[in-house]
């Protein structure tokens, strides 16, 4: 089957959802192929006017119809969309592939939850995933043939690049690194546009030279050959400024907090995965 005619339903109509389907209305498959699950009517009928897709407010025959379920609701309430997918699961034609994207979530506790089902990759997305700029971790259960890989490559790509990984273990530090990655660079912009207010510029130069900063920074880092560390060496000229701002930070201990922080939220996902996948 090709792309073109894969049938995808989403179960949660949320941002992350939204911009999936974005990403893949009218480019990967026809909105007509998606089928969108949510008890908000107002997000079902945005979604139905922009994109064309077909919707319901709870679980329907047309789910279990689709080639692709993606599972885009919060974790804690995973269990529960198990419970109302297996009887519709149960007398399905096919093997739907589920594409979970619920942070903690563990395949071995889905796939009980939906009685022994084994066509299941877990995806960590992140949320510049809404400018098609996102990339996704992703591992698939064993039960999962290479045209549904394909397919889970295909739908995730929509929306930026894809890493798969061999170990769901690894899922967690994906999830400390990328997954909520993107709120550690808003908090340092937040922290540049703090001392730029304080130094005497005002929030709108603060705002406009932090961003621009971290776009360029970032474009640079993609587009260079050099690894990060010598890019950083070559503006840091010995008792300069940046050396002087640089070693504050290393003595203020910024990047031990940093690294440390980052796997406190892949233990938090560890931790997310036993707290919920209980039985």
């Amino acid at each position: 089957m090709s792309t073109a005619e894969l049938k995808i339903a989403f179960i949660g109509g949320g941002n992350m959802a939204a911009a999936l389907i974005a990403g893949l209305a009218g480019k990967l498959t026809a909105g007509a192929n998606i089928h969108v699950v949510d008890p908000n009517p107002a997000a079902l009928e945005q979604l139905r006017a922009r994109y064309g897709v077909s919707s319901a407010p709870a679980a329907d025959a047309a789910v279990a119809a689709c080639d692709v379920i993606v599972l885009a609701v919060k974790p804690q309430s995973m269990r529960e969309v198990a419970a109302q997918l297996l009887p519709l699961l149960a007398g399905a034609a096919g093997k739907p592939l589920m594409l979970s994207i619920a942070a903690g979530i563990r395949a071995a506790d889905l796939a009980r939850w939906l009685g022994g089902y084994e066509a299941i990759v877990r995806c960590m997305p992140n949320t510049p995933a809404l400018i098609g700029l996102g990339i996704t971790g992703m591992v698939a259960s064993a039960g999962v043939s290479a045209a549904q890989k394909a397919s889970a490559d295909a739908i995730l790509q929509a929306v930026g690049a894809t890493v798969w990984l061999d170990n769901e273990a690894l899922i967690d530090p994906v999830t400390a690194v990328s997954g909520s990655g993107p709120a550690y660079v808003f908090y340092f912009i937040e922290a540049m546009q703090q001392a730029a207010l304080e130094m005497g510029l005002s929030a709108e130069q603060g705002t406009q030279l932090a961003l621009a900063t971290f776009v360029g920074a970032a474009q640079l880092a993609t587009q260079s050959s050099e690894p990060v560390s010598l890019l950083r060496e070559r503006v840091t000229s010995k008792g300069g400024t940046t050396y002087a701002a640089l070693t504050s930070m290393e003595n203020s201990g910024v990047k031990a907090a940093i690294v440390q922080a980052m796997k406190a939220a892949a233990e938090r996902g560890r931790e997310l995965g036993e707290e919920l996948g209980g039985v």
